[in-house]
């Protein structure tokens, strides 16, 4: 009962019919969809503007578990492993420490919460696993122009030889924050603000003993009066430091002033260092007005922008990929139609929303606009020096955390089940339809050695299933479940009892389903519906509403079935659908 092994991605030279799905930008959310396609055994070529890879800073550093889970998945584990996970939350105000927060990892996930790690790191793992997996990669190619018609887009690009024309199925634009032709293209406004104030960030390696697991927020500190200082442990002995700097500030000026040198040792004293990378930036929120036309899908910062303190770009960015790669691929092997991508738009266009209102709130807090909101952030932090109920309005970024498809249209609504809202800091809502799946150890059955539930769901729809209902036979209603769900789809389908994997009792605790209760997870890990496994019917709706079908309306004909040919075989009915073991049955 093993995940099944990645396919080998076709080969568009070899098999002309086999247009590829374009993946504009090979930044980490570019690679992260290509590998995603390409590990369900979908054509990709991905093209980029620059000449090679450009490795340089730390950019995006902090990555929360479940995007690590992702890339684990696709067998970049070394990110997770190598990564540096802070484990204490350190806050200043005026040289005086309001508060610190321990924070404790009570999940059963052998993932880390989440790891600091320089994206420059991060895309070396991702180009290794693109070149083990025979994905193409054209450099050198800047995106031009995008047209489409209704069998595929074509996307111009300049070359250093001249301009080039390639054709795929579909586009996944990850062209990052600068990569306006492709929404120009398509008519699609960027609206949002940007602050005016600036970042100065500056990569150091120095031996700071007793920082190595701490990250320093520092508000108004007497060295950076009126502003912020963040620091964030890395790997290796390097600290990423993110001064708040006025909208004029000049970097090459302050270097050459010695002012850099002074800023440093403020902070860290006569120690020796060395600065690895810096870097100004200025900050921006915006969401474009839609992340699907047509054949063309908008991801990461081509979509929408959002200031760093909470760590929502590339987590969010590495979200989008996720869920746009598991819908295409499904609409290319016929499984779903294409009204399922329209689904992408509606689920990541809502969560680059809430992205922009929690970080827009973070900003408003640090760079208040207006006389009255710095008075008013000014009594926060004053009354947070002694008063414990203040330090929670103090906001200096909510951590990174998965969309909760609640009120998307894939998602079946369980009276008995809930949404309880937006949880606090830290914290994950209790399961529920459209949450994604707690992870935990599960051991499989003839095998010794335990894995994890995330990588069980990823390779089709799973019915996760609660104990057989008094006087019904383990074995028969397992299949029965099974059969009703294979009866709403042609996709993978998987039907395992919780308590024939789950060998610590974490996830049974977490779920906590009553007896023949049947929770059923998409392929992204997110729980699409909670039914009852005796009503057939219900089960079959909640598979085809999890799949965008519409009531009533058939299945589309996928490509192969068409030209008369096998579709994937099923599962052998009383088998597990991963493997020759029986299935679970107790």
């Amino acid at each position: 009962m093993r995940p099944p092994a990645p396919r080998i991605p076709a080969d568009p030279a070899a098999d002309p019919a086999a247009e590829p799905v374009l993946v504009l930008g090979a930044g980490p959310v570019g690679q992260t969809a290509a590998l995603l396609l390409a590990r369900r055994g979908v054509p990709v070529l991905v093209v980029d503007g620059r000449p090679e890879r450009d490795a340089v800073g730390s950019k995006a550093i902090c990555q929360q578990r479940d995007v690590l889970d992702v890339w684990d998945w696709l067998g970049a584990g070394t990110i997770a492993r190598e990564g540096l996970t802070w484990d204490t939350a350190r806050t200043f105000y005026r040289g005086h420490e309001l508060f610190s927060v321990h924070l404790a990892d009570p999940a059963a996930s052998s993932l880390p919460p989440f790891v600091n790690i320089s994206q420059s790191r991060t895309e070396e793992v991702l180009d290794e696993r693109m070149a083990q997996a025979g994905v193409p990669v054209l450099w050198n190619h800047r995106v031009t122009g995008i047209a489409q018609d209704g069998h595929g887009v074509t996307v111009e690009c300049h070359t250093p030889q001249g301009p080039v024309s390639l054709r795929g199925s579909h586009a996944l634009s990850c062209l990052g924050a600068h990569g306006g032709v492709v929404r120009e293209a398509l008519g699609l406004a960027f609206d949002g603000t940007t602050f005016d104030d600036r970042f100065l960030i500056c990569d150091i390696r120095a031996d700071l003993a007793g920082w190595e697991r701490e990250r320093r927020f520092y508000f108004d500190p007497e060295w950076n009066p009126g502003r912020q200082v963040l620091i964030h442990p890395c790997p290796d002995s390097v600290y990423r430091i993110d001064w708040q700097v006025p909208a004029d500030f000049d970097l090459a000026a302050e270097e050459s002033s010695g002012r850099l040198e002074a800023r440093i040792r403020q902070i860290i004293g006569e120690r020796p260092y060395e600065i690895v990378w810096h870097s100004v930036y200025r900050f921006h929120t915006r969401v474009a007005e839609r992340m699907r036309e047509g054949r063309v899908l908008l991801l990461g910062d081509n979509a929408h922008l959002v200031a760093p303190f909470g760590a929502r770009g590339l987590n969010s960015g590495v979200q989008d990929a996720e869920n746009a790669a598991w819908k295409l691929a499904y609409v290319l092997a016929g499984w779903a139609g294409e009204e399922l991508l329209e689904s992408y738009h509606a689920e990541r266009h809502a969560a680059a929303l809430e992205n922009a209102d929690v970080t827009s709130a973070t900003m408003r807090f640090l760079v208040p606009h207006d006389e009255e909101a710095h008075r008013t952030r000014v009594t926060v932090l004053e009354q947070a020096l002694t008063e414990e109920a203040a330090r929670a309005r103090v906001d200096s970024g909510r951590l990174a955390e998965p969309f909760w498809y609640t009120d998307s249209a894939l998602t079946t609504p369980c009276p008995e089940r809930p949404f309880g809202g937006r949880p606090p800091r830290g914290q994950a809502p209790a399961p529920c339809p459209g949450v994604i799946l707690p992870d935990a150890p599960v051991t499989l059955p003839g095998e010794d050695a335990p894995t994890r539930v995330r990588p069980l769901l990823r390779e089709g729809l799973t019915l996760l299933v609660g104990a057989a209902p008094q006087g019904r036979e383990p074995g028969a209603f397992l299949e029965g479940v099974r059969t009703a769900a294979r009866e709403a789809t042609r996709a993978p389908v998987h039907a395992l009892y919780l308590d024939g994997i789950d060998t610590t009792g974490a996830l049974t605790r977490a779920l906590d389903p009553a007896p023949g209760q049947v929770w059923l997870v998409r392929p992204d890990a997110h729980v699409a519906a909670v039914v009852a496994g005796g009503d057939t019917a219900a089960v079959r709706a909640a598979v085809r509403t999890a799949l965008g079908f519409t009531p009533g309306v058939p299945e589309p004909i996928g490509a192969a079935e068409a030209a008369g040919l096998s579709a994937e075989p099923a599962d052998t009915p009383g088998t597990d659908p991963r493997g020759d073991e029986p299935a679970p049955t107790a």
